[in-house]
């Protein structure tokens, strides 16, 4: 099966994805995650990707929708994927369709996170992440056992740059004027399934199974 998961940066698709792929034996597709490894290899792509990112700016549709389209090339997504951060404008989404059309491939389900904007800041500028494994925390919502080490790992933890309140504040607007149009354009081709993220992590994840059927 062919997920999309939305919803704007802080809204827990992190968390719900983790548990989705081991679930559901897919790949999970993060291009922030294939941008922040290229920036760590300070490959001409990925300081080009900075330069965006750490103002809370998209990544032009060029630029993104090129990794997009060789990762799901790739073997392991025969059987399904979990695409995250990936389409985030219309002409994504428009791109995204035709690249998936070319190898006779489609978006089963979009699954999009709802959660109060207004309630995002906070999540954001709270948000920890491991340097070792990248699983990620809140020190208020999804705290670790030890303060600032990972459960899983033992790694430490920190903060990303794009995650402190002036940018927040940027990346939330970016969301709003560019991204959220993506629900009308899901909607209209039917698969558009909308969860409230405010809920328990549990719970969140008990709806997702249940749209996505049994584990495969």
């Amino acid at each position: 099966m062919n997920i999309l998961f939305m919803g704007p940066p802080g809204a827990g698709k992190g968390t719900q994805a983790e548990r989705i792929v081991t679930t559901y034996k897919i790949p999970h597709i993060s291009t922030g995650d294939m941008f922040r490894r290229a920036i760590a290899d300070e490959t001409e792509l990925g300081m080009l990707a900075k330069s965006y990112m750490d103002k809370g700016n998209l990544v032009p549709d060029d630029v993104t929708s090129g990794i997009v389209g060789e990762r799901l090339s790739e073997s392991d997504c025969a059987n399904g994927f979990l695409l995250d951060g990936f389409p985030r404008t219309t002409a994504q989404a428009v791109s995204l369709d035709a690249i998936l059309s070319k190898m006779d491939m489609k978006v089963d389900y979009v699954i999009n996170i709802d959660v109060d904007l207004a309630q995002l800041k906070a999540r954001l500028v709270g948000r920890r992440i491991c340097k070792t494994c990248g699983s990620t925390y809140h020190i208020d919502f999804n705290p670790t056992k030890a303060s600032g080490v990972c459960d899983k790992c033992s790694g430490a933890l920190y903060q990303r740059k794009d995650d402190n309140e002036a940018t927040v504040d940027n990346r939330l607007s970016v969301y709003m004027e560019q991204t959220k149009p993506l629900l009308d354009y899901y909607q209209t081709v039917g698969n558009l399934v909308n969860i409230n993220g405010l809920d328990d992590i549990d719970v969140v994840f008990e709806k997702i199974k249940k749209i996505l059927g049994g584990a495969s």
